[in-house]
C-alpha cells in the first residue's frame, strides 16, 4: 500500500480526475478550519506560531484557510508537509511561501504548531490480521497467476488483536495502522514540546471495529485493489480510537471524533452559506448543494469525522461538544 501510493501520487494530481476533497468542494470548509485555528490561538494569547498541514492536496484548503486567519490577525509561516513533486507544483501556485517537508520530523521546533491533516491517515499503510480456524494470521500480499492476491501469512499472538474483537468468528479481519499511530505520537510530542493544536479530519470509524476496508477509487468510482497497484488511490478507514490512543499517551488533550457535519454546523458553516449566497445570488444553489454535499449525513457528515489534538496549557477548542 505504501508503494502504491507513493508512485501514484509522485506521478499525476489526482484531484477531481479520481477523487474530491472536502476542500474542493467548498471555500467554506478550509475557512472554517482557519477560523478554528484563529479562535484557539487568539485565546491561547495569541503566541507566535507555525502553520503546518499534512498531505496539502493542491494547496487549496491552506490558501481557503490562510485567508481566514489573516482577518482574524493570524498570519503565520505555512509548512507542507509532501513528498509528491507533481502536487508540491500545485501548492506552490497557491500558497507561494510555504516550506515543504518530507516527514513531520523536520517540522519547526521554536514555535507552537497549528496543524491540519484532511484525508491524509486514510491513505497511510495498514497491517490486517485474518481469524483462522486455529488462530490469528496476519494477511501478506502473494502473487497468484500473475496478479497480486492477499493470502494468509504467518501466525500472530492474540495480543496483537484488540481485547473485543478477539473472540471474532473464523474470517473476521482486524486492522491497524502503525504508521498512523507513529505520525500521531510525533504530532502529540511536538504540541507537547512547543504547544498548539493539530486538527484531523477523514473518513472512519470512531472506535476500533473488524472489516476489511481497504479500498482503491479511480476516476470516482470504487476500484480493485488488488489490480494496477500505483494507478489507484489506496484507502482504509481511519481508526479514530487508535489515534486518540496513540495521542493521549503522549500527554496532550484529545477532543472527538465530532461526525464532520455536527463540526461544521457548530462552526457556522449555515451562516456561511447564507452570506455567500447573498453575495451571489446566481451561485446560491451551488452553494447551498456544497453545503448539503459535506454536512449531510447521507454524503460526507457522518462517515467524515473530525479530532482535535490540543497541547497541554491550551484551552479547549470549539466545535465538539462536552
Amino acid at each position: 500500500m505504501a508503494e502504491a501510493n507513493a508512485h501514484y501520487y509522485a506521478t499525476r494530481d489526482p484531484l477531481g480526475r479520481d477523487f474530491v476533497t472536502a476542500p474542493e468542494i467548498s471555500q467554506m470548509f478550509g475557512e472554517l478550519v482557519g477560523l478554528w485555528l484563529a479562535d484557539l490561538w487568539s485565546r491561547a494569547g495569541g503566541p507566535e506560531a507555525a502553520y503546518a498541514e499534512l498531505g496539502p492536496g493542491r494547496g487549496t484548503l491552506a490558501a481557503d484557510a490562510l485567508r481566514a486567519m489573516r482577518a482574524a490577525a493570524l498570519a503565520p509561516p505555512v509548512h507542507f508537509v509532501e513528498t509528491s513533486p507533481s502536487l508540491r507544483g500545485e501548492q506552490a501556485k497557491r500558497v507561494p511561501a510555504a516550506v515543504w517537508h518530507d516527514s513531520v520530523a523536520s517540522l519547526p521546533l521554536e514555535a507552537p504548531l497549528l496543524i491540519v491533516a484532511n484525508e491524509f491517515f486514510d491513505a497511510l499503510p495498514i497491517r490486517q490480521f485474518v481469524r483462522g480456524r486455529s488462530g490469528w494470521h496476519e494477511l501478506y500480499v502473494s502473487i497468484e497467476g500473475g496478479r497480486f492476491v492477499p493470502a494468509a501469512g504467518p501466525a500472530v499472538p492474540e495480543n496483537a488483536i484488540p481485547a473485543h474483537l478477539r473472540a471474532g468468528p473464523e474470517g473476521t479481519i482486524v486492522e491497524t495502522s502503525p504508521a498512523s499511530a507513529a505520525i500521531v505520537r510525533d504530532i502529540a510530542r511536538a504540541l507537547g514540546r512547543q504547544g498548539g493544536a493539530a486538527l484531523i479530519v477523514d473518513y472512519g470509524h470512531a472506535r476500533t471495529s473488524a472489516g476489511d476496508t481497504l479500498q482503491a477509487v479511480a476516476a470516482h468510482s470504487y476500484a480493485d485493489p488488488w489490480t494496477d497497484p500505483g494507478e489507484h488511490d489506496l484507502t482504509a478507514h481511519v481508526d479514530f480510537e487508535a489515534l486518540g490512543a496513540a495521542a493521549r499517551a503522549e500527554g496532550v488533550n484529545v477532543f472527538g471524533p465530532a461526525g464532520q457535519g455536527d463540526w461544521l454546523t457548530a462552526m457556522g458553516i449555515d451562516l456561511r452559506t447564507e452570506a455567500l449566497s447573498t453575495a451571489a445570488p446566481e451561485r446560491a444553489p451551488e452553494i447551498g448543494g456544497a453545503r448539503d454535499r459535506l454536512v449531510s449525513p447521507r454524503q460526507m457528515g457522518t462517515l467524515f469525522k473530525v479530532m482535535a489534538l490540543v497541547a497541554e496549557g491550551w484551552p479547549e477548542p470549539s466545535g465538539f461538544a462536552p
